[in-house]
């Protein structure tokens, strides 16, 4: 897999778990989501952050990792 590939791919991962970081928040803030469903809302919302943490955190630190190399590289 080539680099320009595989940075796509990690910037596909950071915009889909920002989105299901978003996406948790408004479950639980504003659709009143474990108001209506109890437990199993606050379930779905907690799962969409976690999902979002683990699909955004390690990219971002990953793709800057990846970035910095290749500006050292051009550097030189």
């Amino acid at each position: 897999m080539s680099e320009i590939v595989q940075i796509r791919l990690l910037k596909v991962c950071i915009v889909i778990g920002v989105s299901l970081l978003f996406l948790g928040h408004y479950l639980l803030s504003y659709a009143d989501l474990p108001a209506s469903m109890g437990v199993t809302g606050i379930v779905i919302s907690a799962a969409c952050i976690a999902f979002g943490l683990i699909f955004s955190l390690p990219t971002k630190m990953y793709l800057t990792f990846l970035l910095m190399k290749r500006e050292q590289i051009e550097k030189k």
